[in-house]
């Protein structure tokens, strides 16, 4: 295997970077990166913390983060595992990277910035959602943003629905689980987890 070593073999092989490339970036939302990222329902964030990265799935319905200025998006951080991977790293070094995805769209929206983890009362009583309140708010500061070249999705096919995989033709939630824990009961779970993803969705 030859392997790579130095940033100037590397930029040898890809060349000179198209223009186009370095012009979208924005330090700011300007109104039509508002446009694409106020549409996306889900987004990935990625962290770093002493133990290494972590990228982790975010989603909510009418839009998976709340811009509240040109510099700066809200997350709030509903149920889950209770494994605040995402958020002990934030803690820790506040580097976050988001990637927005849009529904039926090839255009990827990217943000770089700064993060803080808010418990901010009046900010998780304007989050409210059936009753229910995020437990913390991730403040995200914008560093840069820009969209990411549509070729990836586009090569993927990624919102043809005749390529969309039959869920029963993948392993369950709890066969994941048992292939990880001999001894996991994945009936039990495969068969109470989606009455109990209702109840706790928020």
């Amino acid at each position: 295997m030859t392997i790579i070593h130095s940033v100037e073999d590397l930029k040898a092989i890809y060349g000179i970077v198209a223009e186009p490339s370095f012009v979208k970036v924005t330090p700011a939302l300007t109104a039509e990166y508002r446009l694409m990222i106020e549409a996306s329902p889900f987004m990935a964030l990625a962290t770093v913390g002493p133990e290494g990265m972590d990228c982790s799935p975010r989603g909510d319905k009418g839009g998976v983060v709340r811009v509240q200025d040109d510099k700066t998006v809200l997350l709030p951080d509903w149920r889950g595992n209770n494994r605040i991977d995402s958020l002990l790293n934030i803690v820790r070094d506040p580097r976050v990277a988001l990637m927005f995805l849009v529904p039926g769209s090839n255009t990827t929206m990217r943000v770089n910035g700064t993060a803080v983890v808010s418990i901010d009362p009046a900010l998780l009583d304007s989050f409210e959602m059936d009753g229910k309140h995020p437990r913390t708010v991730t403040v995200v500061t914008i560093d840069e943003v820009y969209f990411q070249c549509a070729r990836a999705l586009i090569r993927s096919e990624l919102w043809n629905a005749e390529n969309f995989v039959d869920p029963a033709s993948l392993p369950t939630p709890g066969t994941l689980m048992k292939a990880a824990k001999a001894d996991f009961d994945k009936d039990t779970y495969d068969r109470e987890w989606p009455e109990k993803a209702a109840k706790t969705m928020w």
